[in-house]
């Protein structure tokens, strides 16, 4: 029998894009898996369209918050309710490619993985296509992950029966802090550099963005992972490098 797998989607206020997040889980090649929206109190419509499909398609379920909580509240309530062996995450306004389950399942299975992540591409807001691929390192240990984030949540599949006990932060970057923990249990977390989902760049200040997560990661080091100052600085220093690499496109 083919393993579970869990989908952690936190919704708010996503009624322009949650459809069409909803049919990239329909569309899997891999089906068993079961699809857990958990609707941290939108004011739109968006419950509304989920409890159409739930109609259609009894794998997708949904958890309505009692009031607005936050994403990293909404992904662990939905981590709490999942029954799958395997976790996986796509937030409601990002895409998967139909094979994404089936061939990240096998990644994991053959090599017996316990953490992954893959590659992804970026859409912008009206879902066209920003002809920019992220490709992802083939392994990723604690030292390397502090140097900053690789990878993008709505490609993680964790083997929850392996991993124990998941709980994201009520923080800024919480995936981010996530994946910390985890690799600092020591368990590696390997890329699988395939382009197997979609994730949507909202149109804000790129600069903007940056000095803020610059900012957040900073926080991380200090006030989450504790890091010395001395640490704290040199992480930031490879963090800064290799983003000014990125945006060179080297």
């Amino acid at each position: 029998m083919s393993e579970l797998i869990s989908i952690i989607t936190p919704l708010y206020n996503a009624e322009k894009y949650i459809k069409d997040t909803i049919e990239s889980v329909i569309n899997q090649s891999y089906k068993n898996w079961e699809m857990i929206i958990v609707n941290d109190c939108s004011k739109d419509r968006s419950q509304l369209i989920v409890e159409k499909y739930m109609e259609l398609d009894k794998r997708i379920k949904l958890v309505s918050l009692e009031s607005n909580r936050g994403v990293a509240f909404a992904r662990n309530t939905g981590i709490k309710a999942a029954s799958g062996e395997y976790l996986a995450f796509l937030d409601s306004d990002d895409l998967w490619k139909p094979n994404k389950l089936s061939t990240q399942l096998d990644f994991m299975k053959q090599n017996n993985y316990y953490f992954t992540f893959t590659g992804y591409e970026m859409i912008n807001n009206e879902g066209v296509k920003l002809n920019k691929i992220i490709k992802v390192p083939s392994k990723l240990n604690y030292k390397r992950l502090l140097y900053g984030n690789s990878i993008g949540c709505l490609t993680v599949m964790l083997n929850k029966s392996k991993i124990g006990d998941i709980e994201m932060p009520a923080i800024r970057h919480e995936d981010y802090a996530t994946w910390l923990n985890i690799v600092k249990s020591g368990i590696t977390a390997y890329g699988l550099n395939e382009n197997l989902a979609l994730y949507r760049k909202a149109n804000s200040s790129v600069s903007s963005n940056k000095f803020k997560s610059a900012i957040w990661t900073w926080d991380i080091y200090r006030k989450y992972q504790k890091l010395s100052s001395l640490n704290s600085l040199k992480c930031f220093i490879m963090y800064v490098y290799i983003n000014m690499l990125k945006h060179r496109g080297l």
